[in-house]
């Protein structure tokens, strides 16, 4: 029989750790079921084989499996997670779908094949660093078993790749797509290929494999912000009762970026008993892309307003500090610093004269590359199953971003809402013509080197206790041994522009002529015209730099690394588990069997970093430890007839990151006197984040159709978020960003799912299938944070996917559809953003009331569809985001309008050759 890989495309299929018979497999495998690895091709045959998954498992855990050897669902991994029921996506900078969310939570440890997996000094691993091309299949776990490695609080992802014995005779496949960003309206290659074959030896049985990918993408994302709001009552307006923004603004992220990745495995069945294997992963990234700013300041003191139109039935109660703002906790302290109260209205439109415009290029470049190797052998004799299995992971990221500001002084008229946006004119488009640009606010170096490693070796074994203690079936235990390093060097130096800003004219600095080069235009300003900027490639340019240097009075060369902005951690976990399978018969048609199990981990961490005293640095050290007993026991109760129950429960935990541990203090001056100071720090006395977690599910299964319903309760303690707050050194007043344990928190919701081909109508009708998935999630911070009683940062409360699927005749496709609900992606609170307060509180100086940044409810529609050829040939056309879904956001009102972003749409054409 020949053997094909496959796809379970299903968004509601769920796959768990299975059965104690098939436990050997799991040990090695965090996500392996119960179900032997078939490889199979369709969408059709991938739905019913996710429902036989989902139907075996006994933890509650959704997989995605690659459609064909080579190809995933969707473009990248975390796209096609996004239409698992209960999680949540983002979408970063570059137009990738980022941060996953497992039902509210970002706390999720990543495996690649039952390994842990990270990036650089992080504890999570960035899905989109590992090409979906790669993959075989994901399995997201939501509910916990002691054998499965500790840290993730809100669930598992692991990551598997293709194997050797996947396959029974020689298969070479090769693939070619060209993808069309809408945004850039360029054609990006991507292409990969995978060769496998098993031979006969003397002594066994070897299997190798290769797979190899490489795609390019060019990137757009323009972005329109009205920053953060003051009151007109300021230097030089004077206006009282009017809500302005600080600034209107807008920038273009765009560039280029390339992913090579190469993966590579041997498996030897050296006899019936005894498999040897090795495997390595090779993952990199490398970026040139820049940020082109666009701004307009409106508070400087030679800035007219020239017209104001304000909505008068949008208006709130604010303390207002004599500049503006809301005061910080320092203002607060001090009984003799000036605070107001206002009510201000919602300036409408305005129009300013002799304003310092802005115009700056962030020119990037990055580097990540991430290395995973190892090998290991099981052992089986039948009742009982041995692994033994040792891993190396290296990752490494550097990171160098240059900074110019120039800018020349111009008229500009706004209008803060339109269509949930705010839009900007300047007069004649003064930004994107040449002449009269002057340096503005400062010269800014930002260089990073970020690395971490990682040796963790495991063994595991079972034994099947066939009866010998009635319902017991079987007993598992193991223990895990991690060693892992992080180290992170960084560099910021700030020079304000020589002579102060807007004193320094560009013309005469003997700068070459093509300096200055056009940006993509931003559609909200100034109907989207181009406008100028620092030529990123000369800031990228060594030769470039170095002149730039010599005018803003920098050393030449890259800067060193700072002391004060290191740390260097090491931490060592030990890890044991134990656990009982069992089966019992209620009846001649109910059973009920699980696992009930205890895992035992301990952590010690040694951790340097340093920060500045009066100028001075100073090292700082910490030592931790942290010892947690994390049980867990789960039931599957079968009542015969496609109907069975989930429950579960498991207690699990999340390490800090280091960067939150850090005992470190770093901080910088803004050039941009715009810009708010800032500073971070970690927390050395971070507790680890603890969850107890109780699942349920009922699930009725008939053909290849399935309903399932599923609840969940998580209760959290010492969740971590970050916050800034005002905080004075050495006489300056810096936003110093800072981890902290908000005491607890709960989430509770509902999963629904389902699927079905409509196998009853005739013909070619009887091709199509549905599928759709519903998640409610009710989040709430406890205790007494300054964030109680709100939801979890992050989080929505409704979530769906609808699709619409086709199988027949060689003909394939799909159309999705995925919504999410309004969040909120940031907790400004610590911020100076002038904001709501109620009339009963603006004489308590201990009170600061909460400022967050929400996000409008957004969808996605993607659609996929292909053609076989012949049997080796197979074609395909695709869309992600045809729509053109927008990210806007806005501060606490609706009618706060903060950012626009323009999320791309992406076409696609591949074709596949399999030999």
């Amino acid at each position: 029989m020949r053997l094909k890989t496959g796809i379970l495309c299903s968004m509601s299929a769920a796959l768990a750790i299975g059965s104690p018979g098939v436990w050997a497999q799991q040990a090695g495998n965090a996500g392996s079921g119960a179900l032997e690895e078939i490889v199979v091709t369709g969408i059709r045959q991938s739905l019913e084989r996710a429902a036989d998954i989902k139907r075996e498992s006994l933890q509650v855990v959704d997989s995605i499996v690659a459609e064909d050897i080579g190809k995933f669902p969707d473009a990248t991994t975390a796209a096609a997670l996004q239409r698992v029921p209960g999680i949540q996506v983002t979408v970063g900078s570059n137009n990738e779908i980022v941060g996953i969310r497992i039902r509210g939570l970002d706390d999720i440890l990543t495996t690649l094949d039952g390994r842990e997996l990270f990036s650089t000094t992080g504890r999570g691993f960035a899905l989109q660093d590992l090409p979906a091309e790669a993959l075989a299949r994901v399995d997201v776990i939501k509910s916990s078993t002691a054998n499965l490695i500790e840290g993730g609080l809100a669930g598992v992802t692991d990551l598997r790749l293709q194997k050797p014995f996947n396959f029974n005779k020689p298969t070479v496949v090769a693939a070619a797509r060209a993808n069309y960003p809408d945004n850039v309206d360029e054609i990006n290659p991507q292409f990969g290929v995978l060769a496998t074959d098993r031979w006969d030896v003397g002594n066994g049985e070897i299997g190798a494999l290769v797979n190899v990918s490489w795609y390019r993408n060019d990137f757009d994302r323009p972005i329109s912000f009205v920053a953060e709001r003051r009151s007109l009552i300021a230097t030089p307006h004077e206006v009282p009762g009017v809500l302005a923004p600080n600034t209107f603004g807008g920038l273009n992220d765009y560039g280029t970026y390339e992913r090579p990745q190469v993966n590579a495995a041997v498996q030897w069945q050296a006899t019936d008993n005894l498999e040897v294997y090795a495997d390595a992963l090779y993952a990199g990234y490398r970026s040139e892309h820049q940020s082109a700013f666009i701004a307009t300041p409106f508070f400087f003191p030679e800035t007219q307003l020239e017209s104001l139109e304000i909505d008068e039935s949008r208006c709130f109660l604010a303390r207002v500090t004599p500049d503006g703002f809301n005061p910080n906790e320092v203002q607060l302290r001090n009984p003799n610093f000036p605070i107001r109260t206002d009510t201000l209205c919602n300036m409408e439109s305005a129009t300013f004269s002799n304003v310092r415009g802005l115009t700056s290029t962030q020119s990037r470049e990055q580097k990540v590359d991430n290395y995973l190797g190892g090998g290991g052998v099981k052992w089986s004799n039948g009742a009982t199953d041995m692994q033994f299995d040792l891993a190396f992971q290296k990752s490494k990221q550097d990171l160098e971003v240059f900074i110019v500001d120039i800018g020349k002084r111009l008229n500009v008229t706004i209008d803060t809402d339109r269509n949930e946006g705010g839009v900007v004119w300047h007069e004649g488009n003064a930004l994107g013509t040449p002449g009269g640009f002057f340096l503005r606010n400062g010269l800014n170096q930002n260089f990073q080197e970020s690395t971490g490693e990682l040796w963790q070796t495991r063994f595991d074994v079972s034994h099947d206790l066939d009866g010998a203690f009635g319902f017991l079936k079987s007993i598992q235990a193991g223990v895990r041994y991690a060693d892992r390093t992080a180290l992170f060097e960084h560099a910021q130096v700030n020079r304000g522009a020589p002579g102060g800003d807007m004193s320094t004219s560009l013309d005469g600095l003997g700068l070459p002529g093509d300096f200055l080069v056009r940006s993509p235009g931003i559609d909200r300003i100034n109907g989207g015209a181009a406008f100028l900027i620092p030529n990123p490639d000369y800031l990228r340019s060594s030769a470039g730099r170095d002149v730039l240097r010599g005018i803003y009075g920098v050393a030449a060369g890259d800067p060193v690394y700072q002391p004060e902005r290191r740390f260097d951690a090491s931490e060592e976990t030990y890890a044991a588990y134990v656990q009982l399978g069992y089966d019992v018969a209620v009846s001649d048609t109910i059973t009920v069997d699980g696992v009930i199990g205890v895992r035992p981990t301990r952590t010690e961490r040694h951790i340097e970093g340093a920060g500045l005293v009066s100028g001075v640095v100073v090292p700082r050290v910490s030592d931790t430890t942290d010892t947690e007993l994390l049980p867990n026991a789960s039931a599957r109760i079968d009542f015969g007839n496609g109907l069975q129950s989930r429950l579960s429960y498991s207690k699990t935990m999340r390490r800090p990151e280091f960067t939150a541990l850090n005992p470190g203090l770093s901080y910088v001056v803004a050039t941009n006197p715009a810009v708010i100071n800032s500073g971070s720090s970690g927390n050395p006395d971070l507790k680890p984040q603890i969850s107890d977690s109780y699942d349920a599910t009922l699930e009725y299964y008939f053909g290849p159709s399935m309903v399932a319903v599923a609840l969940y309760y998580r209760d959290l303690a010492d969740r971590v978020i970050n916050s800034a707050n005002a905080e004075v050194i050495d006489g300056i007043t810096y936003n110093i960003t800072r981890p902290r344990n908000v005491g607890a928190a709960e989430l509770q919701g509902i999963e629904l799912s389902g699927q079905t081909f409509f196998d009853f109508l005739p013909g070619l009708w009887s091709g199509f299938g549905v599928f759709a998935n519903y998640t409610y999630a009710d989040t709430e911070v406890k205790g007494d944070d300054p964030l109680a009683g709100y939801e979890l940062q992050g989080v929505s409360k409704n979530n769906f996917t609808v699709g619409l699927l086709y199988e027949k005749a060689g003909v394939s496709g799909r159309l999705v559809y995925t919504q999410r609900s309004r969040y909120y992606d940031q907790d400004t609170t610590g911020l100076n953003i002038v904001r709501p307060i109620e009339a009963d509180r603006v004489n308590d100086r201990e009170y600061i009331p909460t400022a967050l940044n929400y996000v409008r409810p957004g969808g996605r529609l993607d659609f996929s569809i292909g053609y076989d050829v012949t049997d080796a040939i197979r074609v395909d056309v695709g869309g992600s985001n045809i729509l053109g879904n927008e990210y806007k956001s806005y501060f606490d009102y609706d009618w706060i309008n903060r950012d626009f972003r323009y999320d791309d749409t992406i076409y696609t054409l591949g074709v596949r050759v399999r030999m």
